[in-house]
């Protein structure tokens, strides 16, 4: 666990870094650390550690790991490409979905389910690229799906999340959602939250106002093999 606890240890003190140097307050920022591909051994070291918060993006993978840690006290984030025929299941473990990006999931997250009665909080992904590969809603399309979204009594929308588009530098990228951010907020003015920010641009995500860093080989380390 030595390692593990460095390397944590290490990530925090450069997240609290960004943070005074950005003149931010610590307690606006919160730390996922994606634990897909790792083993729940290690998610219940990181536990141990102090950490609470962990994100996954396969939904096979992340049902089973909650299921197994259940006796923990963790929020799960999904933060991966979500089926729509499997957004109702993600929805009986996940606290938090940071990847909607399209009508139809918006509608299969909402669908009354009596055993769940709180709202989902979700975030609405963004694709700042011009690859429809990409995950993520078009800047164009973004409206639509804000007011979609807010539409809906069993949603609640957080904010906007994206990814750093390859090959550039990822400031400019984190910038420009912290301005969509600012445009939908005259259709829901509490969806403030900025999901952005990985293990290798974290810094420029927090100088831009990240409130949700999904931080992953940072801290866990390289994915073991894969059998």
């Amino acid at each position: 666990m030595t390692d593990l606890a460095d390397r944590l240890a290490a990530v925090q003190s450069s997240v609290g870094d960004a943070i005074r140097d950005a003149g931010r307050d610590a307690a606006e920022v919160t730390t996922i650390v994606v634990s897909k591909f790792h083993p729940s051994a290690l998610v219940r070291e990181l536990q141990e550690l102090g950490v609470r918060e962990f994100g996954e993006s396969r939904h096979q993978e992340a049902a089973a790991k909650a299921a197994e840690l259940s006796d923990l006290q963790l929020s799960w984030h999904f933060i991966g490409q979500l089926q729509s025929k499997k957004a109702k299941q993600a929805r009986a473990y996940a606290s938090v979905i940071h990847s909607l990006d399209r009508d139809s999931l918006v509608d299969s997250l909402a669908a009354a389910d009596p055993a769940i009665v709180d709202p989902v909080d979700v975030f609405v992904q963004v694709n700042l690229t011009d690859d429809p590969a990409r995950g993520g809603v078009q800047a164009a399309e973004l409206d639509a799906l804000v007011e979609r979204v807010t539409a809906s009594s069993h949603l609640r929308l957080l904010g906007l999340m994206t990814v750093a588009p390859l090959g550039e530098e990822p400031r400019p990228a984190f910038a420009r959602l912290r301005e969509l951010s600012e445009g939908i907020r005259r259709i829901d003015p509490t969806a403030s939250a900025l999901s952005m920010g990985m293990s290798g641009d974290f810094r420029e995500a927090v100088l831009e106002g990240a409130t949700h860093l999904r931080i992953g080989t940072a801290i866990t380390g390289n994915r073991p093999p894969r059998g």
